[in-house]
């Protein structure tokens, strides 16, 4: 066996801990599946005192993680702290430039200065590896830059972020509201206490930007994503959407169109018992159309110490491998800007859910907007259960135009008879 890597791991939370477990209890697996022993030379965290699993007590301790960059007895910094900016980043820029290879779980940092970082690591000839930064233990980035590198992609879609995934799974399945089942997701720790970046979408986003990237050869472009959360879904429309055959879930959608490339995160209806409808909880699944491979799919744990940090140590092992990839695929001089697509070009199916009042005519008003937008409707719902004079109209269409669909909603809004704003969801057919 040659040297031992030894790498410095910055941030000991749930996945620090577990990536020190992993190296730990598997070092003589990953030594033989290498190479090369990998020892954890440093380590860096606010609280030196917090039990963790794992017996810190003889690996040296860094105060300020900043000193990582610079120290001659690390040749791998694991940057685990988080977050788009300050420590986190001015740790990955300064451990490039002092030639140490980088191995992040930081989507945030990777959507919104991945380029700068990736050319850096070129400058310098490292490793700027981000496996965990996407679906957790999912190996989604490895597929697209290697095992599926020989593919023109249409689409690249899935669910993103588990805290959105176990939110409307549970409305589903115990008929409880939004708040309800948020503040449970906050007490078992899927959730945080700030849940915005969740459930508001931002954090697909992050990981969306990452995958366009990978997939398309273009530089991340997070600021050209459409991006809605899953606060306005109600317990009425995970209802009807049942009884019309669909479950809600919050996707993130990368696909090549004539007009460009599209991003978007928003809550669609997919089919209950297509693949992305089958997956519950805080699991994460991700659906590819190539030209060669056809349709792949992946599921698995999206979060957690074991599944990221599974992430975070298969690509300390490429880098004690001596594996050499550019961080996007291509280099950086390479990447693309291309046109992206905006939501106004989007074509697909809609639902839309209308609180309307209680008497005769309101449905041929509807219907007349959508006969004057020249949108199709494919399917009705109206409950018999009526709140006081205010009735429940379901419809769905056929393929139609966004624009067209947002004028319709823009003049039934306008209506004296509708009671509430109405309610949109895309339709994603797989």
């Amino acid at each position: 066996m040659t040297k031992p890597l030894k790498i410095g791991i910055a941030g000991l939370g749930t996945v620090g801990g577990g990536t020190l477990k992993i190296l730990n209890e598997h070092a003589e697996l990953l030594a033989a599946r290498t190479g090369r022993p990998i020892v954890v030379s440093a380590i860096s965290a606010k609280d030196r005192k917090k039990n963790r699993g794992v017996d810190i007590s003889k690996i040296r301790w860094f105060e300020n993680p900043l000193d990582m960059a610079a120290d001659a007895d690390i040749d791998v910094v694991v940057e685990l702290i988080g977050g788009a900016d300050g420590i986190a980043k001015t740790l990955v820029e300064k451990a490039l430039e002092n030639g140490k290879s980088v191995v992040t779980a930081n989507k945030a940092l990777i959507a919104h200065h991945g380029v700068t970082l990736a050319k850096i690591a070129e400058k310098n000839n490292k490793i700027l590896a981000f496996e965990a930064a996407v679906a957790g233990g999912i190996p989604i980035i490895k597929a697209l830059r290697d095992g599926l590198a020989a593919n023109q992609f249409k689409r690249v879609m899935g669910i993103l972020n588990g805290t959105c995934n176990y939110i409307l799974t549970s409305m589903a399945e115990t008929k409880r509201s939004f708040e309800e089942v948020l503040k449970e997701a906050q007490k078992l720790g899927y959730a945080e206490a700030e849940p915005s970046f969740d459930v508001d979408g931002i954090d697909t986003a992050h990981k969306l930007a990452i995958l366009t990237s990978l997939a398309y050869g273009s530089m991340p472009a997070i600021d050209k994503i459409m991006v809605e959360g899953i606060r306005h879904i109600s317990l009425s429309d995970i209802t009807f959407a049942a009884e019309l055959g669909y479950v809600i879930k919050l996707l993130g959608i990368a696909a090549q169109t004539p007009q460009g490339i599209e991003q978007r995160v928003h809550p669609c209806l997919v089919k209950s018992h297509s693949p992305l409808g089958t997956v519950s909880g805080v699991y994460n699944a991700i659906f590819i159309e190539g030209d060669a491979v056809g349709n792949m799919f992946f599921e698995g744990r999206g979060a957690g110490a074991g599944p990221t940090a599974s992430s975070v140590v298969a690509d300390i092992m490429d880098i004690a491998r001596g594996v050499n990839y550019k961080p996007f695929t291509l280099p950086v001089a390479e990447l693309q800007q291309p046109n992206f697509s905006g939501i106004d070009n989007l074509r697909a199916s809609y639902y839309l859910r209308l609180s309307v009042s209680d008497r005769p005519g309101v449905l041929a008003e509807v219907t007349a907007i959508f006969r004057q937008e020249n949108i199709s409707l494919q399917s009705f719902l109206q409950p018999s259960h009526h709140a006081g004079d205010v009735a429940q109209l379901v419809l769905t269409t056929h393929e139609t135009g966004e624009a067209a669909m947002q004028r319709a909603i823009k003049t039934i809004s306008a209506l004296e008879s509708i009671k509430e704003p109405p309610t949109m969801i895309r339709i994603e057919n797989l």
